[in-house]
């Protein structure tokens, strides 16, 4: 049976296990998707540091703690960037199953390329940055060109 599976990549986790704005934001985001039954499923995506819990487990915290059943969450907690975050969540669906990725607006377009690029294009909804540091979005938005571009030709 078909359904739509959120992908959640990964971001910082910060010291102590707390997760990082842009981490927190993209879980609540697949969480609120769960409740409007847009998604039937989230894939949490993430290694991290080996002094810290796995971006994925964090994820699945948060996504937990915002009423998601066990059963609707898989931890995915060995990819190191985003064409590893899309490439074992991808091999975690099934066939029918219609992937959305779950990141902030400026790295989706980037999450779609790499998607194009494994044969399963995918959708992306994207969490608001209300409240989000100005400084840190545009850094974060300004980053996003060069790896775009060297995801492109396909440079990592």
């Amino acid at each position: 049976m078909s359904q739509t599976v959120a992908i959640v990549l990964g971001a910082m986790v910060l010291p102590g296990g707390q997760a990082s704005p842009a981490l927190r934001r993209r879980a609540e985001h697949a969480a609120a998707l769960w409740h409007q039954g847009r998604v039937q499923g989230i894939i949490a995506s993430g290694r991290g540091e080996t002094w810290r819990p796995s971006q994925a487990s964090v994820i699945g915290e948060i996504c937990r703690d915002a009423g998601v059943p066990e059963d609707a969450l898989r931890l995915e907690a060995q990819s190191q960037n985003t064409r590893e975050n899309l490439q074992n969540a991808f091999a975690m669906l099934s066939p029918e199953d219609r992937p959305l990725i779950v990141t902030d607006g400026y790295h989706a377009p980037r999450a779609r390329l790499v998607a194009r690029q494994l044969g399963r294009p995918a959708d992306t909804s994207s969490p608001g940055l209300k409240g989000a540091p100005h400084g840190k979005v545009l850094r974060a938005a300004l980053r996003e060109i060069p790896a775009y571009i060297a995801y492109f030709l396909r440079l990592r």
